[in-house]
């Protein structure tokens, strides 16, 4: 390893914001940090919550990009800026864009300019559930096997349903399609200079976990997608056959985007990856280790050796892929359609009558501290055999077995059924929801020996995670990175820079430490044991009952 100063960028695009992490490729410390809200989404512009249609503008990712940089490097001085060597993106998955012969999305045109099938179909976007379905239909139905390393379900989060629904229900943007792209691999392309959408370097962990490619048959055959609809068939030449893994050196910043950030041109630039799988990376995976990225819904993710697993198949998961998450390991992707957007929607549905009174700083104290409030009360209460019982299927559920037409539901309700208890019941049903995809990939034999766990609600719910402790009866170290993402997007740019030679090795010079650990309450475990099982009955489950 080189022992002259070197910095690397962790470039992390969430839901809601770009975080721009800039650190020390030798030590792992976080020199420097800037965060931009996306303009456009922070408005609430091209969606609609009532169709489940969830949409960003490219220019949102652009410019929030450029100022999340500019934050972070200007807390730097010239000499550390010029020791920058590399960068590497994050992003939500899968979020996919229709774009034209030269890779831009088509949003970036003015004749689309504010179309949002035009722009970026955000990864909880579930407007193409009868796509998804139509999809598992004819797999099933020709008895193919692309399903094999999916879990079984193709899901419409992922970017084969979503751009079937676009150009079912839009012909000016199918007329005008010439390819898609996913979100991480447009930004490695656009500031490379290399967007062309069949020159482009495309991420294994992308492609592999959402658009059905395997190394066995590439992306899925043109007869296959022309039953579907033979606008996708025409897509396929200008797609890809082959896929990178991160750490993969994609290319080098160019002039114009060096110019821009404000950083030095010609640095290393890694192939990118979808943001729970940087996140597991940044908070040290390994075989073993249930990674759980937890924000407004749930990532699990886990490794292991490919001679443990062997041809086993593991159903019912959102993929598994050699190389996603750590080359040279087979990655596991798991999780929850919502996990906080829950409590959001509960703080939503309390505050309703709010809306009918002043707009003044009381009123946004008594919206801010809600579920502050409705914690403090819930910690009053211990939970008991007669407690509601929730499900947390109101956005659909991911894992296991992808379904987005289940709803949520809340039983054992009386008249003296309080607020906080709902609260309570609702915080419960997610770590119910965690318990069973840790159950679900046990029992196909995918070992589990801790759960580390990163995200905003692993930092500042400390009743959440309590909880979800105390229901999955194992301990829960929470890793002490604010920017666990961008700190593995950051560990994958010191690879594609050369300072080290596998990402292991980031992993060891680079790794963050644990900050907190949630030991489960023995009293409380045994009482969510028996609520666990009244929540399998209700989502009628019960024949996973024990």
């Amino acid at each position: 390893m080189e022992t002259k100063q070197k910095y690397v960028i962790g470039l992390d695009f969430g839901t809601d914001s770009c975080r721009a992490l800039v650190v020390d490729a030798h030590t792992g410390a976080e020199k420097a940090t800037g965060v931009c809200f996306y303009p456009r989404w922070k408005k609430g512009l091209y969606c609609d919550p009532q169709t489940n249609r969830y949409r960003q503008h490219p220019l949102d990712y652009i410019e929030a990009m450029t100022e999340a940089v500019h934050t972070a490097v200007k807390q730097m001085s010239a000499g550390e800026v010029s020791a920058i060597c590399g960068l590497c993106f994050d992003t939500t998955g899968s979020t996919p864009a229709l774009t034209d012969a030269n890779g831009n999305p088509l949003a970036l045109t003015p004749e689309f300019a504010e179309d949002p099938d035009a722009m970026f179909v955000l990864w909880k976007d579930h407007t193409a559930v009868n796509e998804a379905e139509q999809i598992n239909s004819l797999i099933k139905e020709r008895g193919l096997d692309y399903l094999m390393y999916e879990g079984g379900t193709y899901s419409s989060e992922w970017v084969w349903s979503k751009v079937l629904h676009i150009i079912n229900t839009n012909l000016n943007i199918k007329n005008a399609a010439y390819s898609w792209v996913e979100h991480c691999d447009w930004m490695t392309g656009l500031v490379t200079g290399n967007t062309v959408p069949e020159k482009m370097y495309r991420s294994r962990c992308a492609a592999g976990h959402k658009a059905m490619w395997h190394a066995r048959w590439g992306l899925p055959s043109a007869e296959f997608l022309a039953e579907l609809n033979p606008q996708l068939a025409a897509f396929l030449p200008h797609l890809y056959k082959e896929t990178h893994t991160s750490g993969v050196n994609a290319g080098q910043l160019t002039e114009e985007w060096a110019g821009r950030l404000g950083i030095p041109a010609g640095i290393a630039v890694s192939v990118g990856a979808i943001d729970a799988h940087m996140g597991a990376v940044g908070a040290s995976i390994a075989p073993g280790v249930l990674t759980r990225i937890i924000g407004t819904s749930t990532c699990d993710i886990m490794v292991a050796d490919a001679a443990e697993i062997g041809d086993r198949c593991i159903q019912g998961i959102c993929g598994q892929v050699d190389g996603s998450v750590l080359p040279g390991y087979i990655g596991f992707e798991a999780g929850q359609s919502a996990f906080g957007d829950i409590y959001a929607w509960f703080k939503r549905v309390l505050a309703w009558p709010l809306q009918f009174l002043p707009d003044t700083a009381d009123k946004q104290k008594l919206l801010d501290d809600m579920l502050v409030k409705l914690t403090d009360a819930a910690l009053q209460s211990e939970p008991t055999e007669i407690s509601p019982v929730a499900l947390d299927w109101m956005n659909g559920r991911r894992t296991p077995d992808a379904d987005q037409n289940v709803k949520g539901v809340i039983a054992g309700l009386t008249l003296g059924t309080t607020a906080p208890d709902i609260y309570r019941a609702l915080v419960e049903a997610t770590a119910y929801g965690s318990r069973r995809i840790a159950d679900h990939m046990r029992a196909q034999g995918l070992r589990i020996d801790s759960v580390n766990a990163i995200g905003g609600i692993s930092k500042k719910a400390p009743f959440v995670m309590q909880t979800l402790a105390d229901v999955m009866n194992m301990p829960i170290r929470v890793i002490r990175s604010e920017q666990a993402c961008a700190l593995g997007a950051a560990m994958f740019a010191a690879v594609a820079a050369g300072v080290y030679a596998n990402v292991s090795d980031a992993i060891r010079h680079m790794g963050s430490d644990v900050e907190a650990e949630y030991i489960p309450d023995p009293k409380r475990v045994e009482v969510y044991d028996g609520l666990y099982k009244k929540y399998l009955k209700l989502a009628g489950l019960s024949d996973e009952i024990s």
